[in-house]
């Protein structure tokens, strides 16, 4: 029997994050971690409710609400079968109306909405197949993934039948490789230490915590005083040693990214993330030719496969960081991935935010069994924040994430953190 979307609701959920300077970097000094929360009814019966969120920090997520509720008219009413049918058609449908369009095209505000609806359908077939994201993914033959995908203004780097044969060649491996991630995990880097309002005393107590917790890979956020992001950088290196990675990043804020690194060289740095503008692609490849051996990192405010697909192409960006609430869903993610394995870049995913790492383990685990096959420069991120409002919050042993077992996309919030912080009129904003 087919199960139709009778109902879509979007709230407002603020967590006052700025209090304590959680998530404070050169460019976001002090950001409320917020979620426009989207949450998708049926007349199943069976209890399952699809369940989806974009990032932003604070004000303005008002406006992702009213974007999430003119995209409505494109997903109530349909059934759960004939989207997953044709996922790929499901989502150039929901991106493609000519009125809404008009507000991108897929970038901006409209782009963040689209995340969250369709991360939300993703979950709700997750759930009603019994699996986790990640396993759902895996699962599936090659030709079934790529049906999922929206390959318009790619195919001149990646085609429907090369990501099929891409699939296809790492099909051998996935099920040795999928007991290893049960068994192991995916390996992990901690930004907790790194922000930028943090005194050194917090600095040094969470740096040493995290190298008691197992943590070999550790970020900092630079890009404020120079001479502050040095005395900060020797801080983390007296703490966590030199055979400890430490990566750096600089948020959008500097204008000679290049005579920066060349001072922070010193630190042994793995890479700079965002060292100039995110849309600035020619720029980015110049910054990494001049600062090699030094990686470059960018993408969480990288819009669309399309941007994603000329950094490649430029050979602009060592790190491919992608965002899964900016990126118009997991159908636009999936893309994402197979271009980066296309050209040899590693996924980093982006999860510095309010149920982005609970998204992303989801993404580097496929990545990992179905795609890649390869955990040669990876690391996904890990913040300690707000974890605690999840049904299913992220399991980190040993500085790696342990893939989650619960059926969706392990981004349902509890009720009760849904009513406490909801925007204006929550306890903890009234």
């Amino acid at each position: 029997m087919a199960t139709r979307i009778t109902q879509l609701a979007v709230r407002d959920i603020r967590f006052p994050t700025s209090r304590s300077l959680d998530g404070s970097d050169a460019m976001n000094a002090a950001p409320d971690y917020s979620a426009t929360y989207v949450t998708l009814h049926t007349d199943a019966g069976d209890g399952h409710v699809g369940h989806g969120l974009t990032f932003t920090i604070g004000r303005g997520n008002e406006i992702c609400v009213a974007a999430v509720k003119s995209l409505e008219p494109f997903i109530v009413g349909k059934t759960l079968q004939d989207i997953t049918a044709d996922m790929g058609a499901f989502w150039r449908a929901i991106t493609g109306d000519s009125q809404l369009r008009w507000l991108g095209p897929d970038k901006g505000v409209i782009h963040l909405a689209t995340a969250a609806i369709v991360n939300a359908v993703w979950d709700l077939w997750a759930k009603s197949e019994g699996k986790p994201v990640w396993k759902l993914l895996v699962d599936m033959s090659p030709e079934q993934l790529v049906r999922c995908l929206d390959f318009r203004f790619v195919t001149d780097a990646l085609t429907p039948d090369e990501a099929v044969a891409m699939l296809r060649r790492a099909a051998p491996g996935k099920a040795a490789r999928e007991r290893e991630m049960l068994a192991q995990g995916y390996p992990g880097y901690t930004t907790s230490a790194g922000w930028l309002g943090y005194t050194e005393d917090k600095i040094r107590r969470l740096a040493r915590e995290g190298v008691a917790e197992g943590w070999t890979h550790f970020k900092q956020k630079v890009g404020g005083n120079l001479e502050e992001d040095m005395r900060r950088a020797a801080i983390l290196r007296e703490e966590i040693g030199w055979d400890r990675h430490l990566m750096m990043d600089a948020n959008q804020v500097w204008d000679a990214a290049v005579e920066n690194m060349r001072k922070l060289a010193a630190f042994d740095p793995m890479w700079i993330e965002e060292p100039t503008s995110p849309d600035d692609i020619l720029g980015h490849a110049a910054i990494r030719e001049r600062i090699a051996p030094i990686g470059v990192a960018t993408g969480e405010h990288c819009h669309n496969r399309v941007m994603f697909k000329q950094l490649l192409q430029a050979g602009a960006i060592d790190y491919c960081q992608l965002d899964a609430a900016r990126l118009g869903g997991l159908n636009e993610v999936l893309i994402v991935v197979l271009l980066a394995a296309k050209f040899g870049v590693p996924v980093c995913p982006h999860a510095g935010g309010v149920g982005l790492c609970e998204y992303v383990q989801n993404v580097s685990l496929f990545d990992y069994i179905a795609v890649s096959g390869s955990l040669d420069g990876r690391v996904l991120e890990y913040v300690d924040h707000l974890h605690e409002h999840f049904v299913e919050p992220v399991v980190i042993r040993e500085g790696h994430y342990m893939p989650p077992k619960r059926p969706g996309y392990s981004i349902e919030m509890h009720a009760e953190s849904l009513r406490q912080f909801e925007f204006p009129n929550g306890p903890a904003w009234a």
